[in-house]
């Protein structure tokens, strides 16, 4: 891929220094496409790095959640055994705080929506590019938890049930601050739902995928099935991808 780009970006620059005079904008295009074509040049000289290597027995889970978009756990198939956990609070670290500042956003436009909806009043708000830097942030911690415990793989949940997975959530938190209550739960899920507002599921995993990609990590895409916590949730995605493995082999 990149000697076929250093090949085209030559006969471009070729074609320019043909021409008997360059306009200024051309002088700049040449300029640009020459320094391009001498980093290509010189990345053939340079000994290419090799690609992770992790131990296929050890398998990043992933879970995906309401109230914690993204938990994470370490697992070994060979001992059947958790080697770690990671909530998002320590995945991020010091930059937490942007976590809570982006659903502070979320909730103060989901209400200037809808009051300006009960006003009659156009209510299109802009968001800021603040959960796309946060999704970057995991999946790099994701990523650097993966070579940390030399993990062979990062397992992620298949999309297609995530709203069932995320429905069981909230009537699980329902249940426990309105137990015996039918109207008590409802109403709770209601104002949870307009609080706690879904993340980008697909965006995050999308660059969890790309930053595996850079590194050179298997990314296995399994069901995510319900469990009790989000850490067991995280767990059993490494257990099913790793007997999606096994399926495949027999």
């Amino acid at each position: 891929m990149r000697q076929e780009k250093a090949v085209e970006t030559a006969k471009v620059l070729t074609r320019l220094n043909e021409k008997n005079s360059l306009s200024g904008t051309q002088q700049s295009y040449a300029k640009r496409l020459t320094s391009t074509l001498e980093r290509l040049d010189s990345s053939f000289d340079r000994p290419s790095q090799p690609l992770y290597q992790g131990k296929p027995h050890i398998i990043i889970g992933l879970s995906l959640g309401w109230d914690n978009p993204l938990t994470l756990a370490v697992w070994n198939a060979k001992t059947q055994k958790v080697l770690a956990y990671r909530s998002l609070r320590q995945l991020l670290g010091k930059d937490y705080l942007l976590f809570l500042r982006q659903r502070r956003e979320q909730g103060e436009q989901s209400h200037n929506r809808h009051k300006s909806q009960r006003q009659g009043k156009s209510n299109q708000f802009g968001t800021s590019n603040l959960g796309e830097h946060i999704d970057r942030l995991l999946a790099k911690a994701v990523v650097a938890t993966a070579q940390q415990y030399e993990a062979g793989s990062i397992a992620v949940p298949k999309l297609d049930n995530i709203r069932e997975i995320l429905q069981s959530e909230i009537e699980a938190k329902a249940e426990q601050k309105a137990p015996g209550s039918v109207e008590g739960q409802k109403r709770y899920a209601k104002q949870y739902k307009s609080s706690i507002h879904k993340w980008s599921y697909g965006r995050l995993l999308d660059q969890v995928g790309s930053k595996a990609a850079q590194t050179g990590l298997v990314v296995e895409t399994v069901k995510q099935l319900r469990q009790k916590t989000a850490s067991e949730m995280a767990v059993a995605v490494a257990i099913a991808a790793y007997a999606s493995r096994q399926t495949v082999v027999s």
